[in-house]
């Protein structure tokens, strides 16, 4: 063997032991360098500290709910107010009605009847002025007791029956002798030639009264005298 093919066997021989110690020399070279080692898969990071969960926080505690409020009283209920109690009497008014001087007042059964009788004493003189004047009086007392006497009759029905019964007399008693009192005065316009003024008040007692009664018939009477109607009453042929 020439040197030249000597020196080319030991070229590939060296050439072959070169490429087995690569493969040895490489893995070698992985393990002693820790920078081709899997970068520690990343490294585990610390996982994150679980951070503390917030502190609950602590519940709004629950309003007080509002006290209930006392309910309103009831107000006591209003006293029922005694009907029309008389009103005290203003100075210079007291005893104006007081029953210990009934007779002296105009405005009570006892004024009226007064009236009547100096009424009859005018008449008799043929005083007719002051007669008419004491007459329009007496109408008028005798109307307004009446009036009074119905409303305390209607006042006290239901709630006393004596009162209210009382009542009610002196309301038909007062109402006869207002149309005793509007007859006689009629008498006395139709004396004085005043017809015009006594139909009216003769037409009133009829209205009053009833034609019927006593005093209606003779208010009818009158006006069939005086020509105001036609047709007497009661029809003839009857009692």
């Amino acid at each position: 063997m020439n040197a030249a093919n000597l020196i080319r066997f030991t070229s590939l021989s060296l050439i072959a032991v070169l490429g087995l110690l690569s493969p040895a020399y490489a893995e070698g070279q992985k393990l002693s360098n820790p920078v081709s080692q899997t970068k520690a898969t990343n490294q585990t990071k610390p996982t994150n500290q679980t951070k503390p969960t917030n502190q609950p926080k602590p519940t709004n505690q629950p309003k007080p709910t509002n006290q209930p409020k006392p309910t309103n009283q009831p107000k006591p209920t209003n006293q029922p107010k005694p009907t029309n109690q008389p009103k005290p009497m203003e100075e210079g008014e007291s005893n104006i009605l007081s029953p210990t001087e009934s007779s002296s007042n105009i405005l009570s059964i006892e004024g009226g009847d007064r009236l009547m009788k100096e009424i009859d004493q005018a008449v008799t003189s043929q005083d007719y002025a002051l007669a008419v004047k004491k007459l329009q009086q007496a109408r008028q007392v005798y109307n307004q007791l009446s009036s009074l006497y119905q409303q305390l009759n209607s006042s006290f029905t239901g709630i006393d029956i004596s009162a209210a019964d009382s009542h009610r007399k002196n309301a038909l008693a007062t109402a006869q002798k207002r149309d005793e009192a509007t007859y006689q005065l009629a008498l006395v316009y139709r004396a004085q030639n005043q017809p015009e003024l006594a139909i009216p008040l003769l037409v009133q007692i009829i209205t009053s009264q009833n034609p019927t009664r006593e005093l209606g018939t003779k208010a009818y009477q009158q006006l069939f005298e005086l020509g105001f109607v036609k047709t007497p009453f009661p029809s003839q042929g009857k009692k």
